[in-house]
C-alpha cells in the first residue's frame, strides 16, 4: 500500500528543521503547536523512521534520515511552487525563502552587493544571511540551517563540496607613523616585522592561518593584542598599537573612526586565503541556491562552466 503524505506536512517539517524548535516554528507558521507536532508525527509514521532527536531544554535536531528528507523536501516544495507558472506557460519564477551562510569578516565586502543583484533578478525570493565564524557555518551546513555558504577555505577539511571564487594573498597593515609607511609600494618581509607588536585577528581557524604564515618563515610574532573583529584589528593598527596581517582590503584605507592604515605588500610569496561557495555534503542545490551561486559567480567574475566539486 502506498504511503501518502502532504505538501503541508513537508512545509511544516521544513520549518521545524530550520528553527529547531516546535514553539518557534508554530509561531512562524501561525498554527498551533499541537497541529505542528501532529503533522511531524504523521510524517515520521509515513517515512517509517525518526526525523528528529528531542533534546531536553535544547530543542530538536535532525537525525541523519531527517537531514536526507529535508534536502529532498526543499527541492520538492520548490518544484511545487513552480507549477502555477508552468501551467500558465510563464516559465519558472523563483519564490520562497533562501538562507545563505556568510563568514563574518567576509560579509561587509560582498554580502550587500550580492543581495542587491539577487533581489533584482529574483524578487520573489526572500534572501537571508546567516553570519558567523567558520566553525559556526560548517555546523550550519551540516544541520541544514543554510543551503549554501560563502566562506574561507579555513578548517573545512576535504569533504564539503566547494567552488573557489577568489584567491586573496595576505598583506601587512601599519599605522601612518610607522617607518615603513613612507614607502607603501616597497614589499616588506614578515621576518623584518616579527619583533614588533602584532595585532592578531583571533577567530577560529583564522588565527591558525595567520600564525602559520610566520611559522613557514621560521619566526614567531610578538602578539600584543588579539581581536575577533576585522575592523577592531584595523583600528588598533591605525592608532599605532602594532602591525597586522590581513587578506581582504577595503577600497579605501580608513577605519570606522576615520584614522587611516597603510597596506604594504609582502616580500614573501605566502599561501593565499580562498573565498569559497560551499554546499552541504551529499546535497543537490535547489533552484534558489543555484540562482544564488550564479549571482556569486558573476559578482566575483568567475566563469560559470566549472561546477562545484
Amino acid at each position: 500500500m502506498t504511503r501518502s503524505f502532504t505538501l503541508v506536512q513537508l512545509r511544516y517539517f521544513c520549518a521545524v528543521a530550520e528553527l529547531e524548535n516546535m514553539t518557534a516554528a508554530a509561531a512562524a507558521l501561525n498554527v498551533t503547536q499541537s497541529t505542528l507536532s501532529s503533522a511531524v508525527a504523521q510524517l515520521e509514521q509515513v517515512m517509517g523512521t525518526q526525523l528528529f532527536t528531542r533534546l531536553p531544554r535544547r530543542g530538536l535536531r535532525l537525525t541523519s534520515a531527517g537531514r536526507r528528507l529535508h534536502d529532498n523536501a526543499l527541492r520538492l516544495l520548490e518544484e511545487a511552487d513552480q507549477l502555477p507558472g508552468v501551467v500558465r506557460e510563464e516559465g519558472p519564477t523563483l519564490v520562497g525563502d533562501l538562507t545563505v551562510g556568510v563568514f563574518g569578516p567576509l560579509a561587509p565586502f560582498r554580502a550587500a552587493v550580492i543581495l542587491e543583484e539577487f533581489e533584482r533578478e529574483h524578487p520573489g525570493v526572500t534572501l537571508s544571511f546567516l553570519e558567523g565564524d567558520q566553525e559556526f557555518l560548517r555546523r550550519a551546513l551540516r544541520d541544514g540551517r543554510c543551503e549554501v555558504a560563502l566562506m574561507y577555505d579555513l578548517g573545512l577539511g576535504g569533504e564539503l563540496p566547494r567552488r573557489v571564487l577568489r584567491r586573496i594573498p595576505p598583506h601587512v597593515i601599519v599605522s601612518p607613523d610607522h617607518p615603513l609607511a613612507a614607502t607603501p609600494d616597497q614589499p616588506v618581509s614578515l621576518r623584518e616585522l616579527a619583533g614588533e607588536p602584532f595585532i592578531l585577528l583571533d577567530l577560529p581557524h583564522s588565527r591558525e592561518y595567520y600564525l602559520s604564515l610566520f611559522k613557514l618563515l621560521g619566526v614567531a610574532p610578538r602578539i600584543r593584542h588579539r581581536a575577533s573583529g576585522y575592523e577592531t584589528v584595523r583600528a588598533f593598527v591605525a592608532r599605532g598599537h602594532g602591525y597586522s596581517v590581513l587578506n581582504q582590503r577595503l577600497p579605501h584605507d580608513l577605519t570606522y573612526a576615520g584614522s587611516p592604515v597603510v597596506p604594504l605588500p609582502l616580500a614573501e610569496e605566502l599561501p593565499p586565503i580562498e573565498v569559497l561557495l560551499v554546499r552541504p555534503i551529499g546535497s543537490r542545490p535547489t533552484l534558489k541556491a543555484q540562482a544564488f551561486e550564479d549571482v556569486c559567480l558573476r559578482v566575483y567574475g568567475v566563469a560559470p562552466e566549472f561546477p562545484i566539486d
